[in-house]
């Protein structure tokens, strides 16, 4: 009876420290000991269990149908003995009949051990997936652990994420300490808890520290329309400000250029264009071809391409190193564009 009562009080302190329900223990428990009858009466179907929520002592029930002659005497007992111990019930009725068998008390106490273990074990997953799962789509702060292969191994807390090699920017390296930004991409369960992926070459990345940074990306005063990235080397964002006394270019820089500055450091040194995003392509492909000066601009909408004319000495720039600019230009605005300089594009016959 005493080890019966540590029992529930452990289970008390265990609900208290580990918020895990004492009910939702016991139940277990008693579904694991019926499992226990089965090897012991040979079926379970008909078996109950019981575990006083107050003292923790176990009984065992049969359910049986009272029958004026036994067939079965694991599901039927005999109206004579039904009328000594259950003068009220009557032929046909369902009694519960105490049949806790000895050395039960032993038996219950190793059941209860393994019980508990496995389900603090079951929910404390569940507390730590839930928690990372609410996170997913989201930038946690990492501790970099260690390399694993060519993934690395990120502290979140109180779990591990893995930053697989296709998730890394190339010319980043860590050490050990390091504290990074990561968005999370996935939260899986498993039999060893979550198992968390992170990128730090996702465009959304990029999105959720500006929301993080920028007071009023975070307050939807200033939207942020679309963002191409190359991860390491440039992002290109276009912003939106739904008021009209809001320059949204000018929340995100930040002054002084603070703002845009704590998102830079944070990539290690990406840059990143902010242009002012518009509904007409025609502004939004020269806007998004920035640093590089535009003379103009021929859009075809139903073929979402464009063709763009720049200055002669503009046409490096327009382009960009290796065809960045272009390309992340053409990413962010879903336009196909065409660069040509102003002697190409006579040459070519377009309109000057």
């Amino acid at each position: 009876m005493n080890s019966n009562k540590e029992l529930i009080d452990a289970l008390n302190q265990i609900e208290r420290e580990k918020d895990i329900s004492k009910e939702i223990l016991l139940e277990a428990m008693e579904n694991s000991l019926v499992a226990a009858c089965k090897n012991h009466f040979g079926k379970a179907d008909n078996i109950r269990v019981n575990i006083d929520r107050e003292t923790g002592a176990v009984s065992v029930y049969a359910e049986r149908e009272i029958v004026e002659t036994v067939v079965d005497p694991v599901m039927q007992i005999s109206a004579v003995e039904a009328k000594l111990k259950y003068p009220k019930n009557n032929i046909g009725d369902i009694v519960n009949v105490e049949v806790t068998p000895k050395n039960f008390g032993r038996i219950a106490a190793q059941k209860a051990k393994q019980v508990v273990v496995q389900k603090i074990r079951e929910e404390e997953r569940k507390v730590l997936f839930n928690q990372y799962y609410n996170k997913e789509k989201d930038v946690v702060t990492g501790i970099v652990q260690r390399y694993v292969g060519n993934n690395v191994s990120i502290n979140l807390g109180k779990v591990d994420a893995i930053l697989t090699e296709n998730e890394q920017v190339k010319t980043e390296h860590f050490k050990p300490t390091d504290r990074i930004k990561l968005y999370v991409l996935e939260v899986k369960d498993t039999t060893k808890g979550p198992r968390i992926t992170v990128s730090r070459t996702h465009p959304e990345l990029v999105k959720r520290l500006f929301e993080a940074e920028v007071t009023e990306v975070k307050d939807g005063t200033v939207e942020i329309k679309s963002i191409s990235r190359e991860a390491g080397s440039r992002t290109k964002m276009t912003v939106y400000s739904n008021n009209p006394d809001v320059d949204p270019v000018g929340a995100c820089v930040g002054m002084n250029g603070a703002r845009v500055n704590a998102i830079v450091n944070e990539l290690r040194g990406e840059k990143i264009d902010i242009i002012t995003w518009s509904d007409d392509p025609a502004v939004l492909i020269e806007n998004a071809l920035s640093p590089a000066k535009v003379v103009s601009v021929y859009v075809e909408e139903g073929e979402k391409s464009a063709r763009v004319i720049v200055p002669d000495y503009q046409l490096s720039l327009a382009i960009g190193k290796e065809g960045q600019n272009a390309r992340l230009a053409a990413r962010l605005t879903g336009y196909k564009i065409d660069i040509k300089s102003e002697s190409q594009a006579e040459g070519y016959g377009w309109e000057g």
